[in-house]
């Protein structure tokens, strides 16, 4: 029987499946309108273009923003949360900074958990680990009785200092097992595993209020592929950049909030090689969002800890950032001017164009308009566009603001492109970064139609289109492996602690770490374990995680300061090698290596030829109309270059390459585009 491998992403507007043929050693895409009333029949539409059967996929890896949605639209569940006594208030007070200093409206975001649903348990464990009051049943029965009559969901348990001792939290959850049967339990020991009470207490609340819905919604593809045959483990990709189980994920959903988004920084790391760049700015623009991160020296941007809607997040993910700049983002006009997005006309009714109900002029609509997109050949002609009725509705809009139809289309552009530009400025001029050092990734339904525009604005002189863009999340799914960060809160100056003690506390998180895999099915053979540690200097709020030594003796304790120091001064341009460092966390990242192979097929270089140009068609570009070529794809091969204007088309995608700009196809059949010489 063939064997394949399938990576799903969904997305806003299009879920997007990409299938590995094993036996012939391919790739096939597959792009689909999202189901939002029922995201699974989307997958299973999109699986079903690509897979022969459902018994011949081995490996299936899906994207999930199910927990994400339910916190950005307030959809969890009715969750409680079980305190220390005496600190009912952390969860609510949190911390007396004022993230929005000046703005004089500025509210902080209502709790996810209100504070009637805060309840004290009388324990006590001390910062050193030790008991200092006892935990009873009989204590609790008040607490149990009015868990009971509220009817919960899910309960998040944080008692103080369960980082250093998690006994009580264990003992609390055998006890709610037995006296509330199927209601979900998230322990701060299991979710966040390290010091600060208010960011644990927030994290673990997180966890608690989208882990049902998180499970609601995974039982729910599970059945459905079961009963489509599919018979292996689902997958599910974390906001590491690793997988886990769907069995893992749904008690950890916390982990899994930004498990879409990461697949194409896991896609466009597995570039570097190929394209010989170790700095790439990434940019995914799909129909609602447009998410931007950075691969620097060949590795992902990594952040031990987030924010999300206001709420402090403590949990290994990728540094992607997303604004609201898609295919979908709706123009509109206020006090006389144009506005362009954070509202997107979604996948329902999506775009003018669409002809599905929508009546708001979209940015999709403004590429249509200009010509960028072809009516008839969109998603490889399976959808045929309304030029028709986009062109009366934009009319209309361009009246009020007494402009013609294509200025008004190139307005749109202009807008939504210099957002995009804006957002990027953020995490590299705005952090000390020359974006002009990096080459720039774009993928998405929509990033390659708007990349070259974004390089200008940047002065960025690369631009890499990779296979497939339009569902290039979805394929970088199917190259990571399994991964958990495994964390331990661990005080003390560098200088002081014993040797001894840094180790043993590693290796328990080996040990910790080997039993999560095991459970994941991953035999010990392959297993790789990675030790970091979270340091700063004596005085400091916040640390540097950096690379230790594989074994820590005497030895490796005199080398971990150069390493800190030499990090430090990486990242801020100075350090001082004579002030005293201090351990804040130690941290395992657990790696299960996934037994599958995928053979990259490298073409052999053909000699430069132009591409071959299937027709031409009326294309805008900066005011003026040029008969650009229009090009397929999948009739490219390496060595094929063109000058634009041009459009080249695929089934996933449209990519722009704008006059006065070049495109080549490189060994492995990544577009190149760069300034024409």
């Amino acid at each position: 029987m063939a064997e394949h491998y399938v990576g799903v992403d969904i997305g806003g507007t299009f879920t997007d499946v990409v299938l590995y043929d094993v036996d012939a050693e391919a790739y096939h895409n597959a792009k689909v309108l999202s189901t939002p009333n029922n995201y699974s029949e989307g997958i299973t539409r999109g699986i079903e273009e690509v897979a022969r059967n459902y018994e011949a996929i081995s490996f299936l890896v899906h994207g999930t923003t199910a927990g994400l949605n339910a916190i950005l639209e307030r959809r969890g569940v009715n969750t409680a949360l079980l305190t220390t006594k005496g600190f009912k208030d952390v969860y609510e007070i949190g911390r007396a900074n004022r993230p929005d200093m000046y703005n004089l409206f500025f509210q902080k975001p209502t709790p996810l958990v209100p504070r009637a649903s805060i309840y004290e348990v009388d324990e006590r464990i001390l910062e050193d680990g030790t008991v200092d009051v006892p935990l009873s049943k009989e204590g609790m029965s008040d607490v149990i009785k009015n868990l009971k009559d509220n009817g919960y969901d899910s309960i998040a348990v944080c008692f103080l200092h369960a980082y250093a001792n998690p006994e009580h939290e264990n003992k609390v959850r055998e006890i709610l097992e037995n006296e509330l049967p199927g209601v979900s339990i998230s322990l701060s020991s299991e979710v966040a595993r390290e010091w600060r009470e208010y960011e644990r207490t927030s994290t673990v609340a997180m966890n608690a209020y989208v882990a049902p819905v998180v499970e609601k919604y995974l039982n729910t593809l599970e059945k459905t592929l079961k009963e489509k045959g599919f018979k292996n483990t689902l997958h599910i990709m974390q906001s590491n950049g690793g997988l886990m189980t769907s069995t893992a994920a749904k008690k950890q959903a916390v982990h899994s909030l930004m498990s879409g988004p990461v697949g194409g920084t896991i896609g466009s790391r597995a570039l570097c090689e190929q394209l010989g760049e170790n700095n790439l700015i990434l940019v995914d623009m799909g129909g609602t969002s447009f998410d931007f991160s950075l691969i620097i020296e060949g590795g992902i941007d990594l952040a031990t800890e987030a924010t999300l809607e206001g709420f402090p997040l403590l949990s290994t993910m990728a540094n992607i950032y997303s604004i609201g700049a898609g295919g979908g983002s709706v123009a509109w006009i206020e006090a006389g001017g144009l506005r362009v997005g954070p509202k997107s006309a979604g996948a329902d009714p999506g775009p003018v164009c669409y002809n599905l109900g929508g009546q708001e002029l979209t940015v999709t609509d403004a590429n249509l308009i200009l010509g960028r997109i072809d009516q008839d050949n969109f998603l490889g002609g399976k959808m045929q566009l309304d030029r028709e009725k986009t062109n009366d509705i934009s009319e209309h809009v361009a009246q009020e603001l007494s402009l013609d139809r294509d200025s008004l289309a190139e307005g749109i552009i202009k807008i939504i492109d210099a957002k995009m530009a804006n957002g990027i400025r953020s995490i590299t001029v705005g952090k000390g970064i020359d974006p002009r050092d990096f080459a720039l990734v774009a993928y998405g339904g929509a990033g390659p139609m708007h990349c070259v525009a974004l390089a200008e604005e940047l002065g960025i002189n690369k631009v890499v289109i990779p296979k497939s863009p339009g569902t290039f999340s979805a394929w970088g799914m199917l190259h990571t492996d399994i991964q958990h960060d495994l964390v331990q809160t661990l005080f003390g100056k560098v200088s002081k602690v014993n040797p001894e003690e840094v180790e043993n506390t590693f290796r328990e998180l080996e040990n910790d770490g080997r039993k999560v895999l095991e459970d994941e099915g991953i035999p010990e053979e392959r297993m790789l374990f990675y030790r970091t540690a979270d340091i700063r200097y004596v005085g400091q709020e916040y640390f540097l995680n950096i690379s230790v030594p594989e074994k820590i003796d005497e030895d490796a304790m005199i080398t971990i300061p150069d390493m800190f120091h030499g990090a430090y001064k990486q990242r801020y341009g100075h350090s001082n090698p004579d002030e005293d460092i201090e351990f804040v966390n130690l941290r395992i990242q657990a790696v299960g290596q996934m037994e599958k192979e995928m053979v990259e097929i490298v073409d052999a270089k053909a000699e430069r030829i132009e591409m071959p140009i299937e027709k031409h068609r009326q294309v805008c570009f900066k005011g003026e109309w040029y008969n650009a070529a229009i090009v397929q794809r999948k009739d490219l091969i390496p060595g094929h270059y063109l000058v634009g204007p041009a459009i080249i088309e695929e089934q996933s995608c449209t990519t722009v390459i704008p006059p006065c700009y070049e495109a080549s196809v490189d060994d492995y059949s990544n577009i190149i585009i760069v300034p024409a010489s």
